[in-house]
């Protein structure tokens, strides 16, 4: 997981209301672990991209947009995988002027860029990393890559409840 200490103090940009300012800098985006398996997001640290826009109230509106590769184990054949993921969000934090936006990963001045680009990146995430989208995982029954031999297949088991018909002749 991504440490939330690792913060950004927005006072020093020294925006005035309504003024914005755009920042390239690195997040820190942790390691995932699915089913067991360790998934890394690469590069690390990740170059990130914040958009800042000081509010007339005082609160701050942000976009982070990054683009991650993430690799690991295909969930279906077990082989490598990895997949480019792009990620674009907003945050508000707006504490006066009727409506109470709360950003969680703003606390004053600071923002946890970290575990804001970390919790967005777990929101982007495919609900399966797999080599490739075709990918025909592996044989249930003997385990056999289908990617490397697609043709691979199993005689039927026969039901034991119907093994006396074997036995007929028909003459």
């Amino acid at each position: 997981m991504a440490s939330d200490s690792e913060s950004f103090d927005l006072s020093i940009l020294g925006l005035s209301p309504v003024e914005g300012k755009r920042l390239e800098l690195e997040a820190e985006l942790g390691e995932f672990e699915f089913a067991g398996e360790p998934y890394r997001p690469e590069p690390q640290p990740c170059p990130v991209v914040v958009d800042v826009t000081r509010m007339n109230n005082g609160g701050w509106s942000l976009k982070l947009a990054f683009e991650t590769t993430m690799r690991g184990t295909c969930m279906r054949c077990l082989g490598p995988a990895e997949r480019t993921i792009a990620v674009e969000v907003r945050e508000v934090d707006q504490v006066d002027g009727g409506e109470e936006l709360d950003s969680p990963y703003i606390n004053g001045t600071e923002v946890a860029l970290n575990q804001w680009a970390h919790d967005s990146l777990a929101l982007a995430l495919p609900t399966q990393v797999i080599c490739r989208p075709q990918c025909l995982g592996l044989c249930p029954r003997c385990g056999i890559d289908l990617n490397a031999d697609p043709g691979h297949e199993h005689e039927a088991d026969k039901d034991p409840r119907w093994s006396k018909l074997d036995e007929l002749k028909f003459d």
